[in-house]
C-alpha cells in the first residue's frame, strides 16, 4: 500500500472515532490520562494482574519531569533527561544562532560535561506534592458570577499557591483546575533553571519521513535527545530516576506512559463542540495554513533561512495536522450523535434526581447562551488578545513588560491572578532569559498578524485603526522589529528594574506600540471574562458535580498539561483489512530510505550500516491513551524501567482531544534499545551508554 493510500485510509478512521467509547461515563480498556492521586489502581490490577504500589508510583513520580511544553524523565542519578528531539529543537536552534554550527541539521554531542551547553530559557519541573484547594476556591466564589467570579477564583488559586509555596528558592506552585472547575489543586515542583544539552541527532534521523510520516505508522525515528539538570554549576544528583531498559517490550506487554498531556475536549458540552468545529479551529486553520506557506517561502531563500524557520515549521505543520484531524472528528456526524446521546444521559440522570436537579439546574444552557456571545467577539478577541503579535518574540516581552509594570504598580490584593508575587518572579526569568532573536522571523510573524487583523476584522474596525493608523502591514512589521532594542536583554532588565515609570518613558518602538494599542485587547478580555468564561467555567463546575454524582471517581479529568499516568500494552491495530504490526526495526530504516528528503538519512548512519544490528527494534506502539504535551514521555514496563519515549501519535488518534478508540489509537514510541545501540554504534558515545545502562 502506498503512503497516501495509508493516509487516507487512517483519516477515514479518525472519522470513525464516533462509534468508540467516550470519555464522560465509565471509561472502557486503556483509557485515560489519570491523575497521580487519583489512579485506578483496581483496574488496572483487573487488567494487567499488576499492583502499582506507593514506592512505584513515587518513583516514577518523582522522575517524571515537565519541560516547556513537552515532558521527559530523569534517566541517571546524575540528572541526565530522557525527552525527544522535537522538544529540544529551540535549544538547538537558539544554540546554532549566529553563524555557528548548525546543531538542528547536524545534531550535537557531548563527549566530556564541560562540553554540555546551557539551553536558553529552559525550565525543568519535578512534581513534589498535590494540595486539594477546592473548598478555599469554592468559598471565595460562592455567590459570584462573570468577572467577579473569575476575579475571586483567581484571587484564592494564588493565595494557596503563596501559602504553599512562598518564596522558597527553586519552588514553583501552580493551581490547576481539574473537571472544567470540579476541582482546585496545587501542584508544589522542585524547578531546575540551568539545563543543558547533553546530545541530540541529526535532524534528518530524528525526523526521519518528514511532514508525510508525522502521525503514522511505521516511523523509522530517532526522536530522542538528553538534556542534564544542573544546580550550583554541578549536576543535579537524583535520587528518583528510571531504571533504563537495553531489552525492547513483546507485544502484549503492559506498558505505562508518564508525561503531561496538554489539552483534551473530552468534557466539553455539545454546544462548545460545536464552536470548535464551526468558527474557532475554520479560523486557526486558514491562518495557520497561511503561515505555513510563509515559512516555507522563506526556508527557500538560504540554508540559514531553513534552520531559522525549521523550528516554527515543524510546529506549524504538526499543528495542522493535529486540527486537520479534530475537524475531521467533529464533522463525523456519528460521533457527533454519540456526544449528544452522551449529554441526554447525563441530564436525564440528573432530572431524575429531583435535589440534584435543584441543585445543577441547567448549566448546558447557559453554556450554549455564552457560546452566542463567543460567535459575535470571537475575531476580535482572538486578533487583539490571545493571538497578539503573532507569536513575535519582541511583541511578546514588550507585553510582558507593560502589563507587568502596570500590575505591580497596585497592592498585591488589587493584582491579576496572573500577576502575583510568585508568577512575576516565573516572568521575570523567562524574561531575562538569554533567547536569540531571528529578525527575519520576527518580521514575518508580525507582518502576518497584522496582515490577518486587517483582513478578518477589516480595515474600518477601530483595532485595525489603532493598530496601523496610516501604515501598511508590512511597512509597520519591518520598522518595529528592526527598531526595537529589546533583543538586549540588558535592556529588557532595566525596564523591568525601572518598573511602570522606566516602562512609560520608554521610547523603544515596540514598547510604545503596545503601550498605544494593547488596552483593547484587556477591555476585550474583560468582557470575554463577564459574557463567556466567568459564565461557562460557573456552569461547568456544576456539570463537574453531576458527573461526579452520577458516575462517582470513575471518570478522569480532561488534560491540563499536568502528571498524568496513562497505561496500556504493545499492540498493532487492524483497519480496513489491513494489520498494522507493532515494531519497526533499524534495518527497516534503510529499506525505506530514498536519499532524498524527508527519506535521506545523516551520514553517520550510512556509514555505520554494516555494524548496526538490524533486527534492533527502532520505534513500536503502545494502545496508552495520549495527546500533544505528552511528546518526550518516558515509557516504562511493570518494573518501572524505561523502554522507551513517547514521541507521536498514529493518524487515528488525532480525534483523541474528544475521545479515545481502544481499536485503533496508538502511541509511537523510540525504543531504549534503539537509543543504546545508536549511541554506541553510530556515535561513538560510549561514557553516555554507560551512565543509561550502568556496563
Amino acid at each position: 500500500m502506498t503512503r497516501t493510500t495509508l493516509l487516507s485510509v487512517a483519516v477515514i478512521g479518525v472519522m470513525g472515532l464516533g462509534l468508540a467509547g467516550l470519555a464522560a461515563g465509565p471509561v472502557r480498556a486503556d483509557e485515560g490520562m489519570w491523575t497521580f492521586d487519583s489512579l485506578p489502581t483496581a483496574k488496572i490490577k483487573a487488567d494487567y494482574g499488576l499492583d502499582l504500589d506507593a514506592k512505584w508510583l513515587d518513583r516514577v513520580r518523582l522522575s517524571a519531569v515537565r519541560l516547556q511544553g513537552c515532558s521527559a524523565a530523569f534517566v541517571s542519578p546524575n540528572g541526565l533527561i530522557l525527552t525527544n528531539n522535537h522538544c529540544i529543537q529551540g535549544c538547538t536552534s537558539a544554540l546554532s544562532s549566529g553563524g555557528k554550527t548548525d546543531y538542528v541539521k547536524n545534531g550535537f554531542r557531548s563527549v566530556l560535561r564541560e562540553d554540555e551547553l546551557k539551553c536558553p530559557g529552559a525550565t525543568a519541573e519535578v512534581l513534589l506534592t498535590i494540595t486539594d484547594v477546592s473548598e478555599k476556591v469554592r468559598t471565595a466564589t460562592a455567590g459570584l458570577n462573570g468577572q467577579a467570579f473569575v476575579k475571586a477564583r483567581d484571587g484564592a488559586m494564588s493565595a494557596s499557591e503563596t501559602e504553599i509555596c512562598g518564596n522558597k528558592a527553586g519552588l514553583r506552585c501552580q493551581t490547576i483546575s481539574f473537571y472544567r472547575g470540579g476541582q482546585y489543586k496545587v501542584y508544589q515542583f522542585q524547578r531546575y533553571t540551568d539545563v543543558r544539552l547533553v546530545f541530540a541527532p541529526e535532524f534528518d534521523i530524528a525526523f526521519f519521513g518528514g511532514d508525510p510520516d508525522n502521525f503514522n505508522f511505521p516511523r523509522f525515528d530517532l526522536d530522542a535527545a538528553f538534556l542534564r539538570a544542573y544546580q550550583d554549576g554541578k549536576p543535579v544528583q537524583t535520587k528518583s530516576y528510571l531504571p533504563w531498559s537495553v531489552q525492547a517490550p513483546k507485544a502484549g506487554d503492559p506498558t505505562f506512559v508518564v508525561g503531561n498531556p496538554g489539552s483534551t475536549e473530552r468534557l466539553l458540552t455539545v454546544s462548545q463542540l460545536e464552536t470548535q468545529r464551526d468558527l474557532t479551529i475554520p479560523v486557526s486553520q486558514l491562518q495557520r495554513s497561511e503561515y505555513r506557506g510563509r515559512l516555507i517561502e522563506m526556508a527557500r531563500a538560504s540554508p540559514e533561512a531553513r534552520r531559522i524557520a525549521g523550528d516554527a515549521l515543524f510546529g506549524v505543520e504538526n499543528g495542522f495536522k493535529v486540527f486537520y484531524g479534530r475537524q475531521l472528528t467533529l464533522n463525523d456526524r456519528a460521533f457527533m450523535e454519540a456526544k449528544r446521546q452522551e449529554e441526554a444521559d447525563l441530564k436525564a440522570r440528573v432530572a431524575a434526581d429531583p435535589a440534584l436537579a435543584a441543585k445543577i439546574g441547567d448549566p448546558w444552557a447557559e453554556i450554549a447562551k455564552a457560546q452566542r456571545v463567543i460567535a459575535e467577539n470571537y475575531l476580535p478577541f482572538r486578533q487583539l488578545e490571545t493571538e497578539a503579535g503573532g507569536g513575535s518574540r519582541l511583541y511578546g516581552w514588550a507585553r510582558t513588560l507593560v502589563r507587568s509594570a502596570q500590575q505591580r504598580a497596585k497592592p498585591p490584593e488589587a493584582r491579576s491572578a496572573d500577576y502575583s508575587d510568585s508568577r512575576l518572579a516565573q516572568t521575570e526569568r523567562a524574561l531575562m532569559a538569554p533567547n536569540p532573536v531571528e529578525l527575519d522571523i520576527e518580521v514575518l510573524r508580525l507582518e502576518h498578524w497584522l496582515l490577518k487583523t486587517r483582513e478578518y476584522l477589516t480595515v474600518d474596525h477601530p483595532g485595525t485603526r489603532s493598530l496601523l493608523g496610516k501604515e501598511s502591514p508590512e511597512g509597520l512589521a519591518a520598522s518595529l522589529v528592526k527598531t526595537s532594542s529589546l533583543a538586549d536583554p540588558a535592556v529588557r532588565k532595566a525596564l523591568w528594574d525601572g518598573g511602570l515609570e522606566a516602562v512609560s518613558a520608554s521610547d523603544d518602538p515596540m514598547v510604545q506600540f503596545v503601550i498605544a494599542t494593547e488596552g483593547q485587547g484587556k477591555a476585550l478580555r474583560e468582557m470575554w471574562e463577564t459574557e463567556v468564561s466567568g459564565p461557562v467555567d460557573r456552569a461547568a463546575e456544576r456539570i463537574a458535580q453531576a458527573r461526579f454524582a452520577v458516575y462517582g471517581s470513575s471518570v478522569y479529568p480532561d488534560a491540563t498539561f499536568s502528571l498524568r499516568l496513562s497505561y496500556g500494552k504493545v499492540a498493532g491495530w487492524t483497519y480496513g483489512g489491513r494489520t498494522i504490526d507493532a515494531f519497526t526495526t533499524l534495518g527497516g530504516t534503510f529499506d525505506r530510505a530514498t536519499g532524498s528528503a524527508p527519506f535521506a538519512l545523516p551520514q553517520s548512519w550510512l556509514d555505520a550500516r554494516s555494524r548496526l544490528k538490524s533486527e534492533t527494534v527502532f520505534n513500536f506502539v503502545t494502545t496508552n491513551d495520549i495527546i500533544g504535551g505528552n511528546s518526550g514521555s518516558p515509557v516504562i514496563d511493570a518494573r518501572g524501567q524505561v523502554i522507551g519515549t513517547a514521541f507521536d501519535g498514529n493518524i487515528h488518534s488525532l480525534g483523541g482531544a474528544y475521545g479515545y478508540d481502544g481499536r485503533l489509537n496508538r502511541t509511537v514510541v523510540v525504543s531504549t534499545a534503539a537509543i543504546t545501540e545508536a549511541l554506541r554504534t553510530v556515535y561513538g558515545l560510549e561514557a553516555l551508554a554507560r551512565e543509561l545502562t550502568g556496563k
